[in-house]
């Protein structure tokens, strides 16, 4: 493997000449560090991080932790927030944790802290990673992709709240009365701030709401909720006309349930997902959902970092609101043209 000599006696220079060049330090003129290019290409020389980190007493490098299962939205930000990161100069750092404990986190932070990261990112998913993070002190910026706006550190999301009145609404505006909610897992914050929303929004038109049913964010768990709806009663002419899941991975199974029970979507009851997760307009029916821009929450992550790191003011907590992508599978509930036809 060569070294940094290698390519100063391939270049005709000095090793310090060779430093300044990798460095971007010093004055070098355009000819000489045109040939220590050349000799780094040809080499295929890959300078060490810590010696580069030591001469510009910055390690561009950020350490980034994801808790929870490897879902669709906190991966699709990880790959995002590592793409911001590339396109800053900055190397990215990971640790993963399916499930949370102090230890667990102290033990990711204290192996990241080893590599001088200059800042760390956090995708939280539930409240234990709150727990875990609420007794640590770090000397560098703590950033958090998480959707509670809690104090204490720098906080970036996709609105949860409000992208859940706005699935409920688009029901309520299309005449559904009893709209039923099927909830992520117990201790996920971004699922509280879902069930917060749709309480919300019935509230706010002033119809009742029975207690979510609690799935576990995955299709399995959608399909087995839809066949104890379609069971129980629960849906149709004597239940509920609409649905309202807190992601499309549990609507995809719920969906799958309902046409197995005979159960039309959309005749029947609608159906409305959350994520708009690529697969989602290609259900049968294509279902309507809640899109989240997962790209720009990844980059508003690295533009909090920035300004953290730069001293400059961070907006916090920075939310942005999702928006509602209308597909085949909601429409009026069964009889309600004919009804809005016929009454006074």
């Amino acid at each position: 493997m060569a070294n940094i000599t290698d390519v100063a006696k391939l270049a005709g220079v000095s090793h310090q000449t060779v430093s300044r060049v990798l460095n971007d330090v010093g004055t070098v003129r355009p000819e000489t560090r045109a040939r220590v290019d050349a000799a780094i290409r040809e080499l295929n020389y890959r300078p060490s991080a810590a010696a580069r980190a030591l001469v510009r007493g910055r390690s561009r490098t950020l350490g980034l932790i994801a808790t929870g299962a490897p879902l669709y939205g906190p991966s699709s930000t990880m790959l995002a927030f590592n793409e911001a990161a590339r396109a800053a100069g900055y190397r990215v750092s990971m640790a993963s944790m399916a499930s949370v404990d102090l230890g667990a986190m102290v033990d990711a932070i204290d192996v990241l802290l080893g590599q001088d990261v200059e800042a760390l990112v956090v995708i939280v998913a539930d409240v234990a990673a709150f727990d875990a993070l609420a007794g640590l002190r770090v000397d560098i910026p703590l950033v958090a992709a998480e959707s509670s706006g809690r104090q204490g550190l720098f906080s970036v999301s996709i609105d949860q709240y409000a992208g859940a009145r706005l699935a409920v609404r688009h029901l309520v505006g299309l005449g559904h009365r009893r709209i039923l909610h099927v909830a992520g897992p117990r201790g996920s914050v971004d699922a509280a701030e879902r069930v917060r929303g749709w309480r919300a929004e019935l509230d706010s038109a002033g119809l009742p709401g029975s207690p979510p049913v609690v799935g576990t964010w995955l299709a399995r768990s959608g399909f087995e909720i839809g066949e104890l709806l379609a069971d129980d009663g629960s849906l149709g002419k004597e239940g509920a006309t609409a649905v309202f899941c807190a992601n499309d991975q549990m609507a995809i199974g719920l969906l799958h349930a309902l046409h197995l029970a005979g159960i039309r979507v959309p005749e029947d009851v609608s159906v409305v997902g959350f994520d708009d997760i690529p697969e989602a307009a290609h259900f049968r029916p294509p279902l309507t959902t809640v899109r989240q821009d997962f790209h720009d929450l990844g980059s508003r992550l690295m533009a909090t970092v920035l300004a953290a790191l730069g001293g400059g003011v961070v907006e916090n907590p920075a939310q942005t609101t999702p928006g509602l992508v209308e597909r085949a599978s909601t429409a009026p509930p069964p009889g309600y043209a004919a009804r809005s036809v016929t009454e006074p």
